[in-house]
């Protein structure tokens, strides 16, 4: 009833050679979960781990359902693991106690990245790359070995204790953190956010001085700013070369304050007037990154409205397109306040600010998409943005788009393909992938459907009836028609594609 196209038919053969040379329409798709004072997941501290893990997948359904392809799950928010860490200890986050490992036991980590990869979609692993202890003065949990084990490597400001970002030794122990993720767990990327040197506290002084008199060499005793910033590059170029060492289809991700520098400051700078930005105040040099080439993508949050009189989205928006040197660009955006109490452009119901600000991004090519923070603003669903979203901006299934562009990995052609009858009127489609190193293996599949006589253009989005993780799809009967046929398409864990296999009812 079934069977495998056959290639001697020219005309079939002809269409085949056609879908091959088509290009597939990429977007990211992205949303942060983060997990510091449990802002997203788990919903509690100790929560026991059979209702973490039923949490955890009706999250990943949910951003699933919204046709949304990357995960940025923050596993490491405070010198602590989300992970079976030989260096941190085990988060609070999870069970309320610095430490101990969850009972009965699981790895987080390990059972995010599993289903985020079932269904299709990437794991990006955010950490935190200085922040230790937050309202250090008042915790409630046992302090960290590492605080009394090497205190020089340590500082308190405001309410935060952090890693000293002058300390080599510190640099050297974030490597080996970093290291051991990208050893250990298949993860697709890993990914820092905004967090650099600390936001500016008014009256207050950050009290590296120590660290700049013993480190500053050159920079010593009149660029300490200089040096601050030398030190993040520092960590930003070494931490990229540990990664690609490892496994160079890992990418390496960073969301910028949305303001690098105020024209005001600099005549390359954005025409806005940004209380900090990051060139000044959280010595991140964001555009050396992209010239040399460390980062495979930025996401700056652009978290204004458009219109704003000091930081308009529009005017920020379009200084990142022009400045972001062939890294691949994305956009961080303030779901959060969409209907908040303040600012009336977040209150519009109409034509919502995440609409203008989508469109706006779709009207500039640089821009390649679009995450959201965070995962609990889509339980909100302020004025119905998720069917908004889902309906006007993300209908179909899509790739995000491909990285590591100096080294290309093609995946090879899927093999086997059947259709198995399970009972009554379902129906499986599955298929095999060719054995590959790691580098080229298949990881994921767009699956397309075609009616009788229709072209079979991959480049059409409408045609993709899933984005998956796994070897089969399952099907109704009512899906199934005479000369129905299928393509499979082979992805790369750098988002290329190999050759679409056809598949005939």
């Amino acid at each position: 009833m079934f069977k495998k196209i056959n290639y001697t038919i020219i005309i079939v053969l002809f269409s085949a050679q056609f879908i091959f040379a088509q290009k597939i329409n990429h977007e990211f798709r992205g949303v942060w979960v983060a997990t510091v004072n449990n802002i997203d997941w788990p919903s509690k501290k100790n929560l026991n781990p059979t209702k973490q893990k039923a949490e955890l997948i009706k999250l990943l359904d949910q951003f699933k359902d919204l046709n949304f392809n990357a995960i940025i799950f923050q596993i490491r928010p405070t010198a602590d693991a989300f992970y079976n860490s030989s260096y941190e200890p085990w988060s609070a986050y999870l069970t309320d106690s610095i430490n101990s490992p969850p009972k009965p036991y699981y790895d987080p980590l390990a059972f995010a990245i599993a289903e985020t990869h079932k269904r299709g979609m990437e794991f990006h692993a955010w950490l935190n790359p200085y922040r230790v202890l937050i309202n250090y003065k008042n915790t409630t949990t046992k302090p960290l070995a590492l605080l009394k084990e090497k205190p020089d490597w340590f500082l308190n400001y405001g309410e935060t204790t952090y890693f000293n970002p002058g300390v080599p030794e510190v640099r050297t122990y974030t490597n080996k953190v970093v290291a051991e993720i990208v050893q250990n767990y298949d993860i697709d990327a890993i990914h820092f956010d905004d967090y650099f040197y600390p936001y500016k506290i008014a009256n207050e002084v950050f009290p590296d001085a120590d660290a700049f008199k013993k480190y500053g060499g050159k920079f010593y005793p009149n660029q300490i700013d200089n040096w601050r910033r030398d030190n993040v590059n520092t960590i930003i170029e070494e931490l990229h070369t540990t990664i690609k060492s490892i496994k160079p289809w890992v990418q390496f991700g960073i969301s910028p304050f949305g303001v690098w520098r105020n024209k005001a400051d600099d005549p390359t700078g954005s025409n806005t007037d940004a209380g900090q930005t990051n060139y000044d105040h959280l010595y991140a040099d964001v555009l050396l990154w992209t010239k040399k080439g460390w980062l495979d993508y930025i996401l700056p949050q652009i978290y204004w409205q458009i219109g704003h009189d000091k930081a308009d989205y529009k005017t920020i928006a379009e200084w990142w397109t022009k400045n972001n040197y062939n890294t691949n660009l994305y956009i961080g955006q303030a779901m959060y306040r969409l209907g908040g109490k303040t600012d009336e452009a977040w209150k519009q119901k109409n034509k919502t600010e995440i609409e203008k600000q989508l469109d706006l991004n779709r009207s500039l090519p640089t821009i390649k998409g679009s995450t959201y923070f965070s995962a609990k603003s889509f339980n909100k669903n302020a004025f119905g943005i998720n069917k908004i979203l889902k309906e006007n901006y993300y209908q179909h299934p899509t790739l995000p788009p491909p990285t590591n562009k100096k080294v290309s990995f093609f995946p090879a052609p899927v093999s086997h393909i059947k259709l198995t009858k399970i009972k009554g009127r379902k129906y499986q489609l599955s298929w095999e992938k060719l054995p590959e190193n790691m580098a080229k293996e298949a990881v994921k599949f767009l699956v397309y459907k075609f009616e009788r006589d229709e072209a079979l253009a991959i480049n059409n989005p409408s045609k993709i009836i899933a984005l998956t993780g796994e070897t089969h799809i399952n099907l109704n009967k009512r899906d199934l028609k005479k000369r129905t046929t299928f393509v499979i398409v082979p992805v790369s864990r750098n988002n290329n594609v190999g050759e679409g296999e056809v598949f005939v009812y």
